[in-house]
């Protein structure tokens, strides 16, 4: 098993027959919409700096963002990308679909009362696209083949744990019969690498298991998020890839500790075809709560592991770590 390093590997580059991918949570978000690519643009923004900082220290081939803000032309995208290209990192292709994230509804989702707050959306957001996901590459996204699990319903998932009362789902029929798994997106990215062929990204970004009441919405919404992905390998939503693939985002989940319902991401963890090259790393760590493991880069077991690190927390970036795993065909 390859050991956590606790310090970031910044001289070497990637070598041409490794792969190294990578996910980070650069809560780059901001209060409204074009706030993000505003401070982008001014070039001096520090937050934004740092999480450059850190990516550029690591230098994956590929990257799953999360906490990035959306937009329908991906401006923002585009523009940090300039910005990491303006300083020595080059990722010409990019992909971000329109998100769950404040995608509004008119339906009462949360059980609040309110029919227009944040928690009605399909995914918690004040505006459309708030904190979503993003996936820089080195190498090229075969855009047309992405399979985007984004609208599925809650309730298609298989023995799925949607809220329910005495009087029926929570809080209504009506929110059952709309209410969409993802927080954010889930997505398969197949890419094309020149040496290695075809390989499958699976990605992303679930809701905290807290932030609710009794009903434990969120505990249950975010379980499931995470659930999905064993279904998904078992073939319930189609055929999986079944080599060269690699499941990495942010799971809002520790296997031990925390609120969640962690035997979600126990079987992910414990899963066949995955293996886990950091067991025993934390990957961010919150006032409330501590050091706690939520974010995951889990290879297909057809991966040879090279090298597998967790960056230390820079406070002026993120509370999150960027995690990284170096790759090769065996």
């Amino acid at each position: 098993m390859i050991a956590v390093a606790v310090a970031m590997s910044t001289a070497l580059p990637a070598i041409a027959e490794t792969l190294r991918v990578a996910t980070f949570n650069t809560e780059l978000s901001r209060k409204g919409p074009g706030l993000l690519l505003r401070d982008i643009l001014k070039g001096s923004d520090v937050q934004i700096l740092a999480v450059m900082d850190t990516i550029i220290a690591a230098r994956p081939d590929v990257i799953a963002l999360q906490g990035f803000d959306y937009d329908l032309e991906n401006a923002a995208l585009s523009a940090f990308a300039n910005g990491l290209k303006e300083r020595g990192l080059d990722y010409p292709y990019h992909f971000a679909a329109p998100p769950n994230a404040g995608l509004q509804t008119d339906i009462d989702l949360d059980g609040d009362g309110d029919l227009s707050g944040p928690g009605d959306a399909q995914g918690y957001g004040r505006f459309f696209g708030q904190g979503s996901m993003a996936v820089l590459s080195q190498h090229s996204i075969n855009t047309s083949m992405v399979k985007d699990y984004s609208t599925i319903l809650w309730k298609e998932l298989p023995d799925n744990l949607f809220p329910m009362t005495q009087s029926g789902p929570f809080p209504s029929v009506a929110a059952h019969e709309i209410q969409r798994l993802s927080t954010n997106g889930i997505w398969v990215l197949p890419i094309d690498h020149p040496e290695m062929g075809r390989i499958h990204i699976l990605t992303f970004h679930a809701s905290p298991p807290v932030f609710d009441g009794p009903e434990d919405r969120n505990g249950r919404r975010n379980h499931d998020e995470v659930a999905f992905w064993s279904h998904y390998l078992g073939g319930a939503f189609g055929p999986a890839p079944n080599e060269a693939f690699i499941l990495m985002g942010d799971a809002n989940l520790d296997p031990n500790r925390g609120d969640g319902r962690s035997i979600a991401i126990q079987n992910i963890l414990n899963h066949p075809a995955l293996q886990d090259p950091a067991p025993a790393s934390t990957t961010v760590a919150w006032p409330q709560t501590g050091k706690m493991r939520v974010d995951y880069v889990l290879p297909s077991r057809d991966w040879a592991i090279v090298d597998a690190q967790v960056a230390p927390v820079n406070q002026a970036a993120s509370r999150h770590s960027l995690v990284w795993v170096a790759l090769k065909k065996p």
